[in-house]
């Protein structure tokens, strides 16, 4: 039987596909107000430059393509079984080929009711003001903006439970809930942090078996699929 491969990944495995990170130190996405773009009180108060700012992502995330590092991920399905938990809302993952991600954040090319989080659709092309659900609500970003609960976060959790090995690529986990995911790791599990400026939180720092490589998604990744494919043939 397989052992269990969690991966935690964040805005820096997709980086690297042209992909721009969520948030920088300055509090702006792309020159936007996160405030105004990702939060509940921003769609109420803007909902225009919402719907303009996540189709100008979904634009640029449909000539996006999968880099190395998502591939890895792929390759290590050989060896592993291999758990993907994302905070990225790109589907990069999915075009890279593995098999079970779950996105902790939501999904941009998708949409959603703004009355019934349930009615969920697939959406490739630009969402505009006027257009509605089958229950006649405007149509939103499948996104988890902030402020909202996160749907998916208790499944997240049950999934860590049951891991062998955690990586933690392209994310330092400093934004909650998902940053508190890896404390729920069993103790015996080896974790393996991914990022070209290491900044582990609290609960990485408490982890017995953490393994710090201070590199890029990619060279972390192709390390980590030669040292992990050595090891089987011990």
């Amino acid at each position: 039987m397989r052992k269990n491969l969690v991966v935690l990944t964040g805005a820096g495995i997709s980086a690297e596909s042209g992909i721009k990170t969520f948030r920088d130190s300055d509090g702006l996405w792309e020159g936007y107000d996160v405030m105004k773009v990702a939060t509940p009180m921003g769609w109420e108060e803007n909902p225009e430059l919402v719907l303009d700012f996540y189709n100008q992502r979904r634009r640029q995330l449909l000539e996006s393509k999968p880099n190395f590092a998502h591939i890895a991920l792929v390759e290590l399905e050989e060896i592993f079984s291999v758990h993907v938990i994302t905070q990225n809302v790109d589907d990069l993952h999915e075009r890279a080929g593995s098999s079970n991600v779950l996105h902790l954040h939501g999904e941009l090319l998708k949409a959603r009711s703004t009355i019934d989080s349930n009615l969920v659709y697939s959406w490739m092309d630009d969402i505009h003001l006027g257009m509605k659900c089958e229950l006649g609500s405007q149509l939103r970003p499948h996104i988890v903006w902030f402020g909202e609960d996160v749907p998916k976060l208790q499944q997240a959790i049950q999934i860590t439970q049951e891991a062998a090995v955690v990586l933690v690529v392209g994310t330092s986990l400093q934004v909650y809930p998902a940053a508190g995911l890896v404390g729920y790791a069993p103790k015996y599990c080896e974790v393996y942090y991914i990022d070209p400026k290491p900044a582990p939180n609290l609960d990485m720092m408490r982890i017995k078996n953490l393994n710090i490589l201070p590199l890029g998604a990619s060279d972390g990744m192709k390390l980590l699929v030669e040292q992990f494919r050595k090891s089987l043939l011990k």
